[in-house]
């Protein structure tokens, strides 16, 4: 019998039984089949999901009081799929205005599901159980309206209207006087920042959300469909992963300085009286350690009974040496309390007496967590909060942001930069398949006095072309050539305020030029000098340069900072020396080295400055719900 042979993935078998020559042989033919395939398929779903909510419009969890949202009505062929149905919608008044003499008013609601607002028409005798049309039509009230939907006349901005029969809820926003904050038109971000339990209600900060939203189902989309496990890191550590040393501190300690501080301090003689005990109890102690020769010169532990009294009787003093030396340290540890801190022999905090018994912190990154799992799992990613202690008021710097970091055994610095190539063009084409509303609010808007026009081009440009590729050294000699060919326009104008030459950080306006000017795309550059990358980076064979890699965009800078890790012992060992750190917190990350090291890659992608990129916003403070910088952490 002939043995089976396994097609080869990706190859057709032209003498398969069953393939005729009308069928084709060229595997291009079957890959354009199936591509046709598949869009049509994909067209079939989207009208099956259409047909899906125009048969159900209703919110699941919100069947008690039967509303739409209107996400779902705009949905349905731009809300004609329920034209002439009874509805019912709630949400917040935006603006609202009576007319006809005061016969009846207009309501633009917007309940946060889309960007779009629905159109509401109320007469004087609809709102009248209400309290009038002026109940109604100040902006922040929030409303559920049953009513019919309609056909807005021909040329109008939205298709459909709602005219209202019912009035089911009304929640009043006292707006007298301008009281209410979002009652103004034109406010600036930081007038928003300082109220941001009310800034989502705006259609940038709702728009916001929503693009957040979608890069975040993107995100384990991508990653979970590639095989990766979704790992919970902790938020609590008590190493640094980037040797920084900006970290924000976790302590128990000032909790209990009142406490502390009420206890009595001992005295000197307390002390010198207990030292003295400890003293004298320690030669007792080593007196019946020592074996006693007997009258006829052999030792007493030759008589079995003798040796085990003995043995006893050491066993009690030692246990009274203890008791006293743990009395003792008690009393010098409180003897060393200041302001209600317990200090060190050297004057530093006492982290024993804190709840973790160590020093502990925020953690600036999950990475070498993520690694541990990595090096079983083999493929892990984390999505978790970070924080950085670091004095910056920049727009674009958070002291509290999100990272991704993806961790992968078995990977070199060449499959971690296609990675993070392939992560970031799904993304951009997961916002242009899914949110194509708030990029379009994105490219017109104005955000204090700034719009970008080229939100939707940029992202289409990234999900379709490849990553430019360079090294350190060849960026290096791009951006001198780049000042040597510069033509002040000016007196002292230079074209980089900070110097260029090899060996130093990159800084933003650097890595700016690359993308925006020189390449017009996301480039990667990698091969960095080892000075300037953490301990951690895979050294290379030249000695001076790390496998570490950076993906620069347009706009933002740096978007994602990466590398091989370094995977052998010595070298790690002697990396970290390098740096300055101890040895003792990076324990167990050394162990993984010992036990089983296996060669394996990974990266970090602020999630904030990602949404940066995709909206084109100015600030990060705006890209996160709830910022947190340098005195201010509102809500």
């Amino acid at each position: 019998m002939a043995a089976m042979v396994a097609p080869v993935p990706g190859q057709f078998d032209a003498q398969a039984p069953g393939v005729t020559a009308a069928m084709g042989t060229a595997p291009e033919c079957l890959e354009n089949d199936l591509q046709c395939l598949e869009q049509q398929l994909a067209q079939l779903q989207v009208k099956v999901q259409q047909k899906r909510a125009e048969a159900d419009s209703v919110a699941p969890y919100s069947r008690s009081f039967n509303r739409t949202l209107l996400g779902t009505l705009f949905s349905a062929s731009g809300g004609l799929g329920l034209i002439d149905q009874d509805v019912r919608i709630g949400g917040w008044v935006k603006t609202g205005r009576e007319a006809g003499g005061g016969s009846f008013a207009f309501l633009e609601v917007n309940d946060g599901s889309c960007l779009a607002n629905l159109q509401v028409f109320v007469s004087t005798e609809v709102a009248a159980g209400v309290g009038g049309l002026k109940a109604l039509t100040s902006t922040g009230t929030s409303v559920l309206v049953q009513g019919t939907l309609r056909r807005t006349p021909e040329g109008t901005l939205q298709k459909v209207e709602l005219k209202a029969s019912k009035i089911l809820w009304l929640g009043k926003c006292d707006n007298g006087k301008g009281k209410y904050p979002l009652s103004k038109k034109g406010q600036g971000m930081e007038s928003l920042r300082e109220r941001l339990h009310l800034r989502p209600r705006t259609n940038l900060i709702a728009a916001v959300a929503r693009i957040r939203n979608a890069l975040a189902h993107a995100t384990h989309t991508f990653f979970q469909s590639r095989g990766f496990v979704y790992v919970h890191t902790p938020l609590i550590t008590t190493s640094d992963c980037e040797g920084a040393g900006e970290m924000f501190q976790v302590t128990t300690l000032l909790s209990h300085v009142e406490e502390v501080s009420k206890a009595p301090l001992p005295d000197q003689a307390q002390l010198d009286t207990l030292r003295s005990n400890v003293a004298k109890q320690q030669q007792k102690v080593d007196q019946l350690s020592t074996p006693q020769p007997s009258a006829n010169g052999t030792e007493a532990g030759d008589d079995t009974g003798k040796a085990k009294g003995a043995d006893k009787a050491l066993r009690k003093e030692a246990g009274r040496l203890t008791k006293l030396q743990e009395e003792l340290e008690r009393l010098e540890a409180r003897s060393r309390v200041e302001g209600g801190l317990y200090r060190t022999k050297q004057g530093g905090l006492d982290y024993s007496h804190d709840f973790f018994g160590k020093a502990a912190f925020l953690t600036v990154s999950g990475q070498l967590q993520a690694e541990y799992f990595a090096t079983a799992l083999s493929n892990v990613y984390t999505f978790a909060p970070t924080f950085r202690a670091e004095d910056s008021h920049t727009s674009r710097h958070l002291a509290e942001f999100w990272m991704i970091e993806p961790e992968m055994a078995f990977c070199t610095l060449e499959d971690d930069m296609n990675c993070a190539e392939d992560y970031v063009r799904f993304c951009c084409q997961h916002l242009l398949d899914h949110c194509q509303e708030d990029l379009n609010y994105f490219t017109t808007a104005k955000i204090d006095g700034h719009s970008d026009p080229e939100v939707k081009n940029r992202l289409q440009h990234v999900a379709q072309s490849g990553f430019k590729r360079i090294s350190y050294t060849e960026a290096i000699d791009i951006l001198s050539k780049a000042i040597q060919e510069f033509k002040p326009q000016k007196k002292d104008e230079k074209l980089f305020e900070f110097p260029v030459e090899w060996g130093i950080d990159l800084s933003s306006e650097h890595e700016r030029y690359l993308a925006e000017r020189v390449f017009q795309s996301p480039v990667i550059v990698y091969n960095y000098p080892k000075d300037i990358k953490a301990f951690y980076m895979r050294l290379n064979d030249d000695g001076k340069t790390v496998a570490a890699m950076d993906v620069l965009v347009p706009g933002v800078g740096e978007l994602i900072g990466g590398s091989q890790r370094e995977e052998r012992l010595d070298v790690l060992q002697k990396r970290l020396q390098e740096s300055g750190m101890p040895l003792e917190p990076y324990a167990a990350y050394m162990d993984i080295r010992e036990y089983g090291t296996v060669p394996h890659a990974g990266f970090g992608l602020g999630f904030e400055r990602l949404i940066l990129f995709a909206t084109g916003l100015e600030n990060i403070r705006e890209a996160i719900p709830f910022p947190r910088w340098p005195g201010h952490a509102e809500c």
